[in-house]
């Protein structure tokens, strides 16, 4: 005997799409998807996708670059600034969600979504949003005055810029969604005052921009050529395009890891250990490529969290890493 799902089913509801107005959405997690019909609290939470907060740890990378992130002060103001981004995240998935609800409302798979579904009503989400926003601007004056404010502001005009209109230009659209990822770095390393060399800034550039053209180059791939799918300026871009674009930005990436990996042996005084970390470097960097061309990379979280060759080559580096930082 055939069981029929009933529309009240949970199973019966298809996944929710990406939420695709705000350049830190690279993708939305399975449980964000879920059907809504919960508790007030409950909606709150899964609007502000908490799985989406596990960007904010870019904040680390400065300090920890420097190799100073184990000092007591340099790690509290580095987890402050976790905080601070955290907070404008939040903030900015609420606004999203709140412009949205009309059009979500209307969308066969988006109008579970809390705000849209009624389980957390506009009022209370513009509450949130004003809270949260307000909330991170004075963290991060409090932080370090002026200048950290001035990065986490940076970043929420990018962010509306982006939802909307940027979102809509081929190649802007990269360009912003990696800008995000680096404001992030830029911003841990204002945080604890840390300098940030240009070789460092430059790694992390190129190497944002290549997961976000791998990202692009995998949804285009599955979607095929000049189909938007539910990102309309994947029409504009080709698959071949962003495989070039992937190229270009890991060579980059490579060749100024390789600088800061040679500048900051002198300047630590080190044996070959930071040298030697861009082996596992750029080995990675080629599996991650390699995965894209198998169809991988949509979701680059769910790659790096389930590839094992990914995760041994992670080790491997911050194994070299930490004896370049310790081994005087």
């Amino acid at each position: 005997m055939v069981k029929v799902m009933t529309p009240q089913s949970p199973s019966a509801h298809p996944v929710e799409d990406e939420n695709i107005s705000s350049p830190d959405l690279l993708d939305l997690t399975e449980s964000d998807a879920r059907q809504p019909k919960h508790s007030t609290l409950g909606g709150l939470l899964r609007t502000a996708r908490p799985k989406q907060w596990v960007k904010n740890i870019l904040v680390f990378a400065a300090p920890a670059a420097a190799g100073v992130l184990s000092e007591g002060e340099i790690l509290r103001d580095s987890i402050l600034a976790f905080f601070v981004f955290s907070l404008a995240s939040v903030g900015t998935y609420f606004i999203n969600d709140i412009s949205d609800v009309e059009s979500d409302r209307l969308h066969p798979k988006k109008r579970h979504r809390p705000i849209a579904a009624g389980s957390v009503g506009v009022p209370l989400a513009w509450g949130v949003a004003v809270t949260s926003l307000v909330a991170s601007l004075t963290l991060a004056a409090a932080l370090n005055g002026w200048r950290l404010a001035a990065v986490v502001a940076g970043y929420l005009l990018l962010t509306f810029s982006y939802s909307t209109w940027l979102k809509r230009l081929a190649v802007i659209d990269l360009a912003c969604v990696a800008a995000g990822f680096v404001l992030r770095m830029i911003a841990g390393g204002i945080a604890t005052d840390v300098p940030i060399s240009n070789w460092f800034l430059t790694v992390a550039s190129f190497s944002s921009l290549f997961v976000v053209a791998g990202k692009r180059y995998a949804e285009v791939v599955e979607m095929g050529e000049g189909q938007a799918g539910s990102r309309a300026v994947l029409k504009d871009y080709t698959a071949s395009f962003l495989r070039t674009t992937c190229g270009v930005a890991m060579a980059v990436a490579v060749a100024s890891y390789c600088q800061w990996a040679f500048e900051r042996a002198d300047i630590a005084g080190s044996h070959v250990w930071y040298e030697l970390s861009a082996v596992p470097w750029v080995m990675s960097l080629l599996r991650y490529l390699l995965l894209l061309e198998r169809g991988q990379g949509g979701t680059p979280e769910d790659v790096l969290l389930s590839d094992r060759a990914l995760q041994v080559l992670g080790v491997i580096w911050l194994l070299l890493f930490a004896l370049g930082v310790y081994d005087k």
